[in-house]
């Protein structure tokens, strides 16, 4: 069967006039030019910093859904909060004055700058560190030589692209490289701006197997841009307990806008951990290793908007912790679908304008000699792609025959109406996608 992926990526855009910059007396220090995927010191951070990271970076994860409905995004929807907060840790790493307030601010920052770079730097690590220990041995099915033979892969991959002969600051480009495994690659935008465009897209595809293949659209960059930070997290999962194909079944979705489409709906009578709170029933669905789950929440009956926007990390919270093991029945459509967004309004409105406002934008640790170099953030392009299903017909028909049962099992949850999902790292809490189906016909 098809390899099944979950997929994010981010690119921020900095772009700005920087006259007086492009000469040969002023290059660009020696740096790698190839991208490294893992950051080049080894970071200095306890449990507890590392936890004050991730709760940072969940409680952006709702602000960014909000600010996104804000928007208008009324459909199907999913963010990754890791990699938008990534690149712009980034990015982050070379604002000074009221744009390093705003920012921090912005994306929940709290630890001091340097413990907040080793602290990305760890949960790389710790995040691409995940299912090392899968034994498929272990597996509760075979696999044989038509199976994708890696049933869990999650990685993240940073790269950074800069005009050439521009005088990045030493200490920046050494930031990125210690903590966040960034390359640097010298590029030419202002000779040929789409060229450099087609190739990053090219190195985008690479890390997501194709699946996203045009990250930044026709004319994101111009002669004007100076540098690109891009984030890709790439993660592929099967279920621990996959859904059997031979009972997946035709069944009615309720659209948010009270239309409805037949979708075809998995099911399954596993032990999973389940929770009800303050209304809405939870399950929490295990990949393999167990380290990282999908929670699937659905509100109460004819509460879905009301109860999305309450939703936060503290909700998040008190549905984990409720979280105790049951078995039942667990009802989900397969869906796929893609998101593309431009944070730029979203993140202007939630606090840091200034990054984005030519006169006002100070990224004056990006580079040597001058405070005022004009750059500024052009835009923040985000796409994410998703796609679930049963995970694979040989597990249907390995385990197809021992489900049968006197009497059947309660219900637990059915998802037949608007849910939404946090696909999230149990150990450490970090919430790696966020999203919602509110219309499974469109997302088939």
């Amino acid at each position: 069967m098809d390899r099944r992926r979950y997929l994010t990526l981010t690119s921020t855009l900095l772009a700005g006039s920087l006259a007086g910059f492009l000469s040969e007396a002023n290059p660009a220090p020696p740096v790698d030019a190839e991208a490294q995927s893992t950051p080049g010191v080894d970071p200095d951070v306890d449990d507890e910093q590392l936890s004050e990271l991730v709760a940072g970076a969940n409680a952006l994860a709702f602000d960014l859904f909000d600010g996104l409905q804000a928007q208008g995004e009324d459909g199907n929807l999913l963010v990754s909060p890791t990699s938008v907060t990534t690149a712009l840790a980034m990015t982050y790493a070379g604002a000074e004055g009221d744009t390093r307030s705003q920012m921090r601010e912005t994306l929940r920052y709290t630890l001091d700058d340097e413990t907040l770079h080793e602290g990305f730097n760890a949960l790389q690590r710790t995040l691409d560190g995940r299912g090392e220990d899968v034994d498929e041995a272990d597996l509760d099915r075979e696999y044989d030589e038509d199976d994708d033979p890696v049933p869990f892969q999650l990685d993240l991959t940073n790269a950074v692209w800069g005009q050439e002969r521009v005088p990045f600051s030493e200490a920046y480009l050494s930031t990125l490289a210690d903590h966040y495994g960034g390359g640097f690659n010298e590029v030419d935008f202002s000779e040929d701006p789409d060229g450099v465009r087609q190739g990053i897209n090219d190195w985008v595809g690479d890390q997501t197997e194709d699946r996203i293949d045009e990250l930044l659209p026709a004319g994101s960059l111009r002669a004007q841009t100076r540098l690109v930070l891009t984030n890709a997290i790439y993660f592929m999962a099967n279920w621990q307990y996959p859904f059997e194909e031979n009972y997946t079944e035709p069944a009615a979705f309720t659209a948010l806008d009270g239309s409805t489409d037949e979708v075809p709906m998995m099911s399954q009578d596993q032990a999973f951990p389940v929770a009800e709170v303050d209304g809405a029933r939870a399950v929490d669905l295990p990949y393999v290793g167990g380290d990282v789950s999908m929670l699937v929440i659905l509100p109460p009956e004819g509460e879905f908007e009301s109860y999305e926007s309450e939703f936060d990390a503290d909700e998040l919270n008190r549905i984990v912790d409720a979280l105790e093991e049951r078995r039942g029945i667990v009802r989900l459509p397969r869906f796929a679908f893609d998101s593309s967004f431009q944070l730029k309004p979203a993140l202007s409105a939630m606090g840091m304008p200034d990054a984005f406002d030519r006169g006002a934008a100070d990224f004056s640790g990006m580079t040597e000699g001058t405070k005022d170099n004009g750059l500024h953030v052009d835009e923040v392009y985000h796409d994410t792609n998703i796609a679930v299903d049963e995970m694979g017909t040989e597990a249907a028909a390995a385990t197809a025959v021992v489900i049968n049962y006197v009497s059947a099992p309660p219900t637990v949850l059915e998802a037949d109406r608007p849910f939404l999902f946090v696909i999230r790292d149990r150990p450490t809490g970090t919430v790696l996608f966020v999203g919602r189906v509110v219309d499974a016909g469109a997302a088939q």
